[in-house]
């Protein structure tokens, strides 16, 4: 038996080539709903929301925990439909429409815009993840509710000009005195130009390195990641080694000046520092190779940016400019397009009227409950 609701796709339209949203940039997109015949709805809806999410377990015996945590950034929803006992009431300038929708494609069209806050760029890690997306929910008397997601790509803006720790230089000195197969001493004095860095920049270490030892020596670098999840007070640890580089080697009784560019992978997940439960840090270990010896080490935090510039936030786009037309004048030409993802249905037949578009909801209703 075929299904009255053929299918329900919630989609966006990228404001940049990388598909990327940050703070202020509006997000416009479409609801579409397919039906073979004509039905009735309970409720249609798109919700935009914000959130980071820990969970892990861990094994104590024949005891499992699982450890969990939430951070909710924002939510905002928009009914395109209610439940017929509200139905008429005033949601955000416009009523709500018919239960009753004919045979077709129906497209409603919204307009959200991430709040002005401080939020972290989205990311996905071992133990936890922080997501931002859109999700279209359709509800039907004695039916499951049908729904549709899609991920948006948020990254927060970090200019390291406007910010002095990012572009602080690093400075850091060891000193070690050789014991049992080695004698002598080492030392090194190394410096870096900052702090923060940009996903696929170079990164230039330089070294001073006096070997007193009686044994050659390696200068070695590392760059590797470190992501900590909180939850129910406990912490999940994950390290990660991104690059490693082998300088040459330094005979004994010999002092060198060693220069190492590191290159930021351009894939390189960006820092999160301004998430409760969720931290993703980046670390450069500088340390010399000595055989039968503890190897010397100097760590410096390193900050990766987002190798991404934003233009100014514009404002919401004109609904004439988008095909936002009250549907009974739909021209399917000028809907959104592309949109995300790939592979929306146009429009078959003439779906049923539909009120002129604001933005939904207020920011001012983004801290709501409504889940």
């Amino acid at each position: 038996m075929s299904s009255t609701v053929s299918s329900l796709k919630v989609a966006y339209k990228p404001t940049n080539d990388k598909n990327t949203f940050t703070c202020g940039d509006y997000v416009s997109g479409e609801v579409i709903l397919e039906v073979t015949k004509d039905c009735a709805i309970d409720s249609l809806s798109v919700k935009f929301k914000g959130k980071a999410k820990v969970i892990w377990t861990e094994h104590y015996g024949n005891t499992t925990v699982v450890y969990h945590s939430k951070d909710k950034y924002f939510s905002m929803k928009h009914y395109f439909v209610r439940d017929k006992n509200h139905h008429g009431e005033w949601l955000n300038g416009t009523t709500t429409h018919s239960n009753v929708v004919a045979a077709g494609y129906h497209i409603y069209p919204f307009t959200f815009q991430f709040p002005f806050q401080d939020m972290p760029s989205s990311f996905t890690g071992e133990s936890g993840k922080i997501v931002y997306s859109l999700e279209a929910r359709l509800s039907r008397s004695m039916r499951i509710d049908k729904k549709d997601s899609t991920k948006i790509n948020f990254v927060s803006t970090a200019d390291p000009r406007s910010n002095d720790e990012l572009m602080a230089p690093q400075h850091g000195s060891k000193n070690k005195k050789m014991k049992l197969f080695t004698s002598g001493s080492v030392a090194m004095d190394v410096n870096l130009e900052k702090t923060g860095f940009f996903q696929g920049e170079g990164l230039k270490v330089l070294a001073c390195i006096q070997n007193n030892s009686s044994r050659e020596i390696k200068p070695k670098f590392c760059l590797y990641r470190k992501q900590s999840f909180f939850a129910q007070g406990r912490r999940r640890v994950s390290t990660k080694d991104l690059i490693k580089e082998v300088g040459q080697p330094i005979p004994p009784s010999s002092n060198e000046k060693v220069t190492t560019v590191i290159n930021i992978p351009h894939d390189a997940e960006p820092s999160v520092l301004d998430c409760s439960i969720i931290k993703a840090e980046y670390r450069l270990r500088v340390y010399l190779d000595i055989k039968y010896a503890s190897d010397p080490d100097i760590k410096f935090p390193i900050v990766i940016l987002p190798a991404c510039e934003f233009p100014a936030v514009a404002p919401p786009p004109a609904a004439s400019g988008f095909g936002l037309q009250p549907f009974g004048n739909a021209d399917p030409s000028s809907y959104i397009a592309p949109l995300q993802p790939p592979g929306v249905p146009q429009p078959l037949d003439t779906p049923p009227p539909y009120a002129a578009y604001g933005m939904y909801p207020p920011l001012a209703d983004f801290g709501n409950k409504d889940h």
